[in-house]
C-alpha cells in the first residue's frame, strides 16, 4: 500500500510541474497588441527620459528670469593679537583694543532688468524643445505600432502555415493507408506507394519548419509586448482584411506633411536654433539688474556695524565682446543651416517613402487576385489530377505533384493577404497617421 501511495504521490507531482509549466494561452486583437507594445517599450520609457531632461531644461530657463537673493556669513577667530593702527584724526591707535574674533554677515539681491532677450529666447527655446521631444515620442509610437504590426503578421502567417499542413498532412497519411491497402491487394505497385509516402515526410518536414517558425514568432511577440515567454499568442484574423479601399498617392503625401511628427520635431527644432541665434547676439549687449544688500558686522571691541542696507542700478557688460568674435553665434547659424538642409532631405524622403509604400500595397493587392487564381487552378488540377489517377489516366507522380502545388497555392493566398494588410499599415506609418487606439 505504501509503495501504491508513493506512486500516486509522484504522479500527482509530475501532473502538477506539467500543468505550471504548460503555456498559458492569450487572445489578443491586434489593436490591442500594439496597446501592449507601447506600454511596455524600453525605447519609449528613454524618451520619457529625455522629455523630462528638456522639462528640466525649461525650468532653468525660467528660474535665470527670477530674482537672486545670496547670504553669507563667516567667523574668524585671531589667535594673535593684530596690530591695529587708527589714522582717523584725533583718535589714537596707541594700546588698542584686544581683538580676537571677527563676525561677518551680509545678504545681496538681484532683479535682472535687461538681458538682451538672452533670458527671454532661452525660455522660448526650451520650450520648442520640450515639444519636439514629446514629437519625437509620438513618431516613435507610431514606429512601435508598425513593428507590433509586423511580429503579428508574422505570427498570423505562422499559424496558418501549421493549419493547412496539418489538414493536408492528414489528408496525405489517410492517402498512405488507402495505397497500402491497394499495394497489398495487388492493386499498385510497391514503388507508388513508396512515393506517397514520401510526399507525407516532405509535408512533415514543412509542418516541423511551421511550428518552429511559430516558436519564433510567438516569443518575438512575447518579448515585444513585454509579457512571460511562455505566453501561447491566439491573433485575431479580421486584421487581414485592412487596406481595402487605398486613395490616390497624391492624397497620402499631403498626409504626411500635414502629419509626420519626425517633420513637426524637426519644425520645434528649427524655431529653438533661431532663437538660440538671436540669444547669442545678445550676448553682445549689456545686462542691468536692480541690485540690494545688507551688510552687518562685529568686531567685539572694537567695532559693530549693522543695519548696513545699499539699494542701486547694476551693469555689466563684457567690453572683451569689442575685440572677440561670437563663436556661439556662428555655431548657432551653422545650426540652422544644418536643420535647413535637415529639412529639405526629410521632405525629399517622405515622398520617397510614400511612392514606395503606396506601390508596394498596390503591389499587395494585385498579388492577392493573382494567388487566388492560382490557388482555384490548383485545387482545380488536383481534382481533375486525381479523378484521371483513380481511372488509371494519370501517374503517382503527377498526384502529388498537384497535391504539392494545390499546398504552396492555399499557403501563398493566406500570405498575400496577411503581407498586403501589412504593407497598408506601412503605408499608414509613413504618413504619420497609423491608428494607435
Amino acid at each position: 500500500m505504501k509503495r501504491i501511495n508513493n506512486s500516486v504521490i509522484a504522479l500527482s507531482l509530475f501532473v502538477g510541474i506539467a500543468n505550471a509549466n504548460a503555456q498559458e494561452k492569450k487572445t489578443l486583437s491586434l489593436d490591442e497588441a500594439v496597446q501592449l507594445g507601447i506600454q511596455n517599450s524600453k525605447n519609449l520609457k528613454i524618451d520619457a527620459a529625455k522629455i523630462e531632461e528638456a522639462t528640466a531644461d525649461l525650468l532653468e530657463a525660467k528660474n535665470r528670469q527670477l530674482p537672486e537673493l545670496k547670504v553669507s556669513g563667516s567667523y574668524m577667530y585671531l589667535p594673535i593679537k593684530p596690530n591695529v593702527d587708527i589714522k582717523l584724526p584725533g583718535v589714537s591707535g596707541a594700546g588698542g583694543p584686544e581683538v580676537h574674533q571677527v563676525l561677518y554677515g551680509s545678504a545681496n539681491l538681484s532683479v535682472p532688468i535687461y538681458s538682451g532677450g538672452r533670458i527671454k529666447y532661452g525660455i522660448q527655446s526650451a520650450k520648442y524643445l520640450v515639444e519636439a521631444s514629446k514629437l519625437s515620442t509620438e513618431n516613435d509610437k507610431i514606429a512601435i505600432a508598425y513593428n507590433v504590426a509586423q511580429a503579428y503578421n508574422n505570427l498570423f502567417k505562422a499559424n496558418q502555415s501549421i493549419k493547412v499542413f496539418e489538414e493536408n498532412l492528414a489528408a496525405s497519411q489517410k492517402r498512405d493507408e488507402t495505397f497500402l491497402k491497394m499495394e497489398n491487394n495487388g492493386l499498385i505497385a510497391r514503388n507508388d506507394r513508396l512515393k506517397a509516402n514520401l510526399q507525407t515526410s516532405n509535408i512533415e518536414l514543412q509542418l516541423l519548419e511551421a511550428k518552429n517558425n511559430y516558436n519564433i514568432a510567438n516569443i518575438n511577440m512575447d518579448l515585444l509586448l513585454g509579457i512571460p515567454e511562455i505566453t501561447e499568442l491566439v491573433v485575431d484574423e479580421n486584421y487581414i482584411e485592412e487596406g481595402s479601399d487605398v486613395k490616390p498617392v497624391d492624397f497620402y503625401v499631403t498626409e504626411a506633411r500635414e502629419n509626420r511628427k519626425d517633420l513637426q520635431a524637426l519644425a520645434q527644432q528649427r524655431k529653438a536654433a533661431e532663437l538660440g541665434s538671436k540669444a547669442a547676439k545678445a550676448e553682445n549687449l549689456p545686462s542691468i539688474a536692480f541690485t540690494g544688500g545688507y551688510v552687518a558686522a562685529d568686531i567685539p571691541k572694537f567695532l559693530t556695524v549693522y543695519n548696513a542696507i545699499n539699494v542701486g542700478i547694476g551693469v555689466s557688460y563684457n567690453l572683451s565682446n569689442l575685440w572677440k568674435e561670437n563663436s556661439s553665434l556662428r555655431q548657432s547659424q551653422a545650426r540652422e543651416k544644418q536643420l535647413a538642409a535637415t529639412d529639405e532631405l526629410l521632405n525629399d524622403n517622405i515622398k520617397l517613402d510614400v511612392n514606395r509604400e503606396y506601390q508596394n500595397t498596390d503591389y499587395s493587392k494585385k498579388r492577392i487576385v493573382v494567388f487566388e487564381k492560382s490557388a482555384e487552378q490548383a485545387n482545380e488540377n488536383y481534382r481533375i489530377t486525381k479523378n484521371k489517377y483513380d481511372n488509371g489516366l494519370a501517374t503517382m507522380t503527377e498526384l502529388l505533384d498537384a497535391d504539392a502545388a494545390q499546398i504552396a497555392a492555399n499557403v501563398g493566398v493566406i500570405n498575400a493577404k496577411a503581407d498586403a494588410a501589412l504593407a497598408y499599415r506601412k503605408l499608414l506609418q509613413t504618413t504619420g497617421t497609423l491608428t494607435i487606439k
